[in-house]
């Protein structure tokens, strides 16, 4: 680790310092640079480029258990543990996406309710107008539905209710 970090900032300052700072000497340093690469270090370049074309391959999408699967199917013989720690040492992350929910079903027989208000929002007086909303909240325990009804002339909420479930 030490060498390590000398050879990332030995641009920045001198080696001679460097080794100084990080208590080793100047000699061994040089030895680090030009030991050659072990085994498992040539394997790790392997797997890591393995890992680059299916993290490619799969838009970014598969994380450390599916990646691991991935890779086995390839014939490589890897872990979990290391496929997470080659994956996390070079920055290589999944992109998250959510699933689409649909929240309203507009092909149904029912009755629709006509639009009284036509974008208009403006009141002349309380109680002429109301406009309602609900709002889904995620918690520890699950989603909690929140309905809330607004006069729209002071602006103030009518009334509301939380509920575990849309329906009654």
């Amino acid at each position: 680790m030490r060498f390590a970090f000398i050879d990332a900032w030995k641009e920045v300052w001198s080696v001679e310092f460097l080794c100084r700072i990080m208590q080793v000497t100047s000699r061994g340093f040089r030895a680090w640079r030009l030991r050659p690469m072990s085994q498992r270090q040539r394997d790790d370049m392997v797997i890591l480029a393995h890992i680059r074309e299916q993290h490619r391959l799969s838009l970014e999408s598969y994380g450390r258990p599916r990646m691991t699967e991935e890779l086995q199917e390839l014939g490589l013989k890897v872990g979990h543990r290391r496929v997470g720690r080659l994956m996390r040492d070079n920055g290589i992350k999944i992109i998250r996406t959510q699933k689409y929910k649909a929240t309203t079903d507009s092909n149904h027989t029912f009755n629709i309710a006509p639009n009284l208000l036509d974008q208009d929002f403006s009141a002349d007086g309380p109680n002429q107008k109301w406009a309602g909303d609900i709002s889904y909240i995620w918690t520890s325990e699950g989603w909690l539905y929140l309905a809330v009804i607004l006069d729209l002339y002071s602006r103030r909420v009518i009334g509301w209710a939380v509920s575990n479930r849309m329906k009654r």
